[in-house]
Order: structure tokens, then sequence, then C-alpha cells
């Protein structure tokens, strides 16, 4: 589970009065009745570059989804149950209606549309349709189509207007957008060339009989092209766009901040072009040609300059391809899923020497120790997120990412600690949550029941086609029983040194891509309630496939089985868990997990901290 970097002050008063008074002055002037921000930018991002955090930088809100809309009298902000406590202390209630998504009386988006669609005669809701997926935007379009809702295309971004134009430019001047420096990666760490990358492509456009085919989403493009920047926090993705037909590949991005090996290894069979000239060859290479559209992952703007495209919508094969890691990028994430292990039990193991002590830790003390244990392993690159550490009542806020320097751990409070990092290869991501000296027999019991959520997920055997959704369901059954739940999904996918969250796949509600083979994906169900506190266990997994290959040969009349390896090796708070509540199975899921745990790290630590491990793992 990862956040936003919520280290930027909220918006003020006086600046949010005047940026939408500004913002309804430009809508004025298209005739606009309410005007739609979305999280999303150009690339639809769910973790943006600064100079695309508009609905940031208008309403204050940090969180990493959450849509924000602006009428004439009034604004909406329109928030998941992550950020049900975080939004309420970012945004100023008397000029934004926080619309919490899953509770009686808050309406959706939707649903205040279709509202004030209906007291009006006419609703204009204007949108930039770089920032609106073809499907979404057709969803909205049926869903209002009765409430007499039009939706407008607006070309230009009216939040990037007054941005431009406001009295704060001076002191807040637009970051550059895609400035950082591109650098290749190496054939050892891919498993695949690009060219090996193209071919597969060019071959499932061929399946689909189509000629062209636009990648807009950052980390397709940086996985084709085996390419890694930094222009987005966190993800080591860079701003680009590429056109593949079946004889040219084209790249569009800042040109200079290509390395010069890279660039010269690309020129030989790419079509190297500056960023802004997208749009244009689009059109012109399109041209009554066969478009491969992916309608989840391509935004209403470039559908728009298909006018004169044939175009044929289904899924963007690089997706799949992405997500289902080669033998190469397993390994890669094994190691560094390791080292990211031992970063977090050494600081584990530093807390509960810290505060054996005497000594007092801030939440900020432990997201600044967690960094540094991470940097001494080999070929850090960065965080992969900003670090959650919090601490008694804040844990339970999902998304919390402002480790504060005067909150300290206390005795009898939870400390919740999700984090991870970049390594060259890999992508890692994990939370603990521990006790502050002795726990009650409340903490003890809610801890036990979201960890039997965990290994029963984490354990279940399942049949080639099964889904996120499936899974989804089994991890949330024993918690169901107990009348106990959590808003986020029980699991994510995650990108080979790639972006922390990875499509398609998933464990959650709306996860309805198979798993398979490759896939690496989370496991982190939860529990939480405001002003006592909150609980989540997290692992990463890759997916395995469990039929037996005898000798080559699979016997094709057999369904085959998968289920997940564990690439995170953490140990769980035992001064949290109910040994009496836990089954056989789940019992020995555990030994057997807390036997890898010692093997594969107690060689790698020094005495002291090796023996901390083995009495951690000890039942």
């Amino acid at each position: 589970m990862t956040p936003l970097d919520l280290s930027t002050a909220p918006t003020s008063v006086s600046s949010l009065q005047a940026k939408l008074s500004n913002l309804r002055a430009l809508m004025e002037d298209y005739n606009l009745d309410a005007y739609l921000i979305p999280s999303a930018d150009e690339h639809l991002n769910e973790y943006l570059p600064e100079a695309r955090q508009r609905r940031m930088w208008v309403s204050g809100f940090t969180g990493s989804a959450g849509d924000l809309l602006v009428g004439r009298d009034w604004a909406w902000l329109f928030v998941d149950s992550r950020y049900h406590e975080q939004v309420e202390l970012e945004v100023d209630l008397s000029l934004v209606q926080i619309s919490k998504l899953g509770l009686e009386k808050h309406k959706t988006l939707v649903e205040t549309l279709e509202s004030l669609g209906q007291e009006a005669t006419h609703f204009r809701l204007g949108f930039d349709p770089f920032t609106i997926q073809v499907e979404q935007f057709r969803t909205f379009e049926k869903q209002l189509k009765s409430a007499s809702v039009e939706l407008v295309s607006v070309k230009t971004n009216l939040v990037d207007v007054v941005r431009s134009q406001s009295p704060w430019v001076e002191s807040e001047p637009i970051p550059a957008l895609g400035n950082s420096k591109v650098f290749g990666l190496p054939d050892e760490v891919t498993g695949e060339t690009t060219a090996q990358k193209l071919a597969k492509v060019r071959e499932a456009m061929q399946s689909s009989k189509t000629d062209i085919l636009p990648i807009t989403k950052l980390d397709q493009v940086a996985w084709l092209f085996n390419l890694r920047g930094w222009d987005v926090p966190y993800n080591p993705v860079f701003i680009a766009y590429s056109l593949i037909t079946q004889e040219r590949t084209f790249l569009f991005t800042n040109l200079e901040r290509i390395e010069a090996g890279a660039r010269e290894a690309l020129q030989s069979y790419v079509t190297l072009l500056p960023y802004e000239q997208y749009a244009e060859t689009l059109i012109a290479q399109a041209h009554q040609k066969r478009v491969l559209l992916d309608p989840k992952h391509t935004t209403m703007g470039t559908y728009q300059l298909l006018d004169n495209a044939r175009i044929v919508e289904t899924s963007n094969p690089i997706e799949g391809m992405k997500a289902r890691k080669n033998a190469v990028e397993v390994e890669q994430m094994k190691a560094a899923n390791l080292k990211a292990s031992r970063a977090k039990v050494r600081t584990l193991k530093w807390i509960s020497d810290m505060l054996a002590s005497g000594k007092r830790l801030s939440e900020f003390d432990v997201a600044g120790a967690i960094a540094q244990f991470y940097q001494q392993e080999a070929d850090f690159q960065g965080l992969s997120f900003n670090t959650i550490a919090g601490s008694g009542t804040n844990s339970s806020i999902v998304h919390y990412g402002t480790p504060s320097r005067d909150q300290f751990l206390t005795p009898g409070q939870f400390f919740l600690l999700d984090s991870g990092a970049q390594y060259l290869g890999g992508t890692t991501d994990a939370t603990r949550t521990i006790i502050v000296g002795e726990p009650t027999s409340e903490q003890v019991l809610r801890y036990t029941a979201v960890l039997k959520a965990h290994i029963n997920c984490a354990m279940q055997r399942f049949p080639k086609g099964a889904t996120g959704i499936q899974i989804d369901g089994i991890a949330r059954s024993a918690m169901w029983m107990e009348e106990l739940d959590y808003g986020h999904g029980t699991g994510h996918g995650v990108g080979a040194f790639l972006n922390v969250h990875e499509g398609p796949n998933g464990i959650s509600k709306r996860a309805a891509e198979p798993l398979e083979p490759g896939m690496v994906t989370s496991i982190e169900p939860g529990f939480y309630a405001s002003g006592w506190g909150g609980i989540r266990i997290e692992n990463l997994y890759v997916v395995k496939n469990l039929t037996p290959d005898t000798q080559g040969e699979t016997d094709q009349t057999k369904t085959p089985w998968y289920g997940f390896e564990p690439l995170i090796y953490i140990p769980f708070d035992k001064r949290l868990i109910a040994l009496e509540q836990i089954d056989q199975k789940q019992r020995q899921w555990l030994e057997n997990y807390y036997a890898a745990i010692v093997e594969k790290l107690a060689p790698t630590l020094e005495t002291s901290e090796a023996e901390w491990l083995r009495e951690a793992c000890s039942l």
C-alpha cells in the first residue's frame, strides 16, 4: 500500500479561494457549469510529476486518487476509503465539500452530476480529454445522458492556465516536465532486448490485424525500450510517448537527456522525436490505418486524434507482457526483495534496541532509519514510495505519508511501517505492524485475524484462469466471519524496477485479470479503526506453476494449478499472534515461512542481528 509524498503543506484558505475564483472565471469564458479535475494526467499516471499535480495544486489534497469537481458556486472532492481520514486534514471544508465514497448519504461523482444536471435546463461539464480514459468517458456519457449533462472537451487544461497566470508563479514556479536523465538497462537485468520485445508486440498486432499501436503509459514505454528515468517521484519512468508500426518505431521525449550509450543503441532502429511531435506524427501515421487502441489505457485526447483511422479496440499487449515477468526478471525481483527484507529486519531490530534502551523514537526517526538501511544494500536506486510510518491513531490512516518529528512510538499503541525500495532490476513493498510495549487482548485478536487472512491468501492454490476477484474473497473470508473488513484491495501488481503499482493483475473486488505465472502481487489485508489504530500485513509474492512438468512435457489434459511464492522474508510480531486461534495448516505455513526467513537472511546478518531474527521467528 503506497502513498504520494505528503510533505507539501495544504493549500491555504486565501490561495484556495483565489485559485477557485480564477478557475471559475475561465469556466465563464468557456460557458461551463462545472469543470472536472481528475487525479490522472496525459499518461494516466497514478503518481504524478510535480508539473501535473493539478488537483493537488488547486485543492491541497495530496492523495494518489480522488477527483475534484469545480462548479460555479461550490466544489466537490470525491475520495475512496483509503483517504477518508486524510482528506479532512488537508482540505478546507468551508470551500470544498467532501464525498467519502462508500459511506451512506455520500454521493459519487456521477450522482452529484446527475443532481446538478436535473436542476438545470442544460448542464455543461468541461474536461481535458488528455486526462480521462476512453472507457471512463464512455461510462460518464452513458450514465449522464438522462440527466442532460453535456461533456465538453476543452483542449487547453484550465488548471494549467490558472497556474501559469497566478500571482504565486514567482514563488511557486511550475516545474519542468521531463528533464531527468534517461538511462538504459543491461540485458542481464531485463532478460529480453528491446528488439525481442518489439517482435513480440508486432506479432500481437498482426494477430489483431492492426497497423499501428500508440503507447501512452509511461511504464509501458520504459519496459518496452529497457529505459528508465526519474520524471515521477519514486517511479523509474520518464515522460514519453511511443508509436509502433509494422515497419517503424517512434519514441517521443526530451531527447537531450537520453544518455549517450542508450541513445546510440536506439538510433539504429528507433526514430527519436521531440515529445511535442507525438500528436502530428500519430495523425500522419494513422491515416486510413488500423489502430490498436486499449480504451482502459488510452486517453480521449489520443482517441480524438484518430478521426481518419480505423480503430480496433482490444487490450494493449504490452500490459500483459510486462506483468508476466520472465525468468531473469523474477530472479531480479527475488534478489531485490531479499535486500529489502534484510533492511527492514535490521530496522525492526533497531527499533527494538532503541526502545529497550529508553530512547524515544518519532515516526520521522524510523522513516529516516529504514531509508538508510535500504540505501546500504547494493544497487539501491531510491525509495519506491514515500514511507508510511504511522504510530498510534496515525496507523489507521491508510495512506499516511507524513512521518512526524513530534509523534512518538508510545507503549500500548500500534506502529505501522509500510515501505519499499527500488533496486536495479527490482521493486519492493512490504508492511509490518508492531506493538510498542504490551498489547491488549483486543489488539491481539484483531492482529491475529489480519494475519490469518494473509496466510489464507498466501497459501491458497488456484487453477489456471482464477482471477484476483476470486482470490480477494478468499482472503477476506476469515475476517468476514468476524464481521471485520478493510476498504482497500487485498493486493496490487508490482513492476520489475518499475511502478510499485502495476496492472493488469491484482487481488481486489475489481481485479478481473487471471493470475498467471511470473506475475508479482502484494497480499496486504488490514483492519483500521479511527482513533484506535490500524493493522496491515503485506508481503510480495510471485505466482508460480505448481503442476509437475514431466521431462519437459506437461499433461495437456490436466488443469494447471498455481500458487504464491514469497519474495519478502520478514517476521511478524509474535507478541500479537494468538497461536491458539491459528489452525494446523496456517501454523504449518507460518513455521515454513519462518524457517525460510532464517535460512535466507541469518547467514547474511551480523551475529547479534541473526540472534534477534531467530528469536523473532521462534513460536
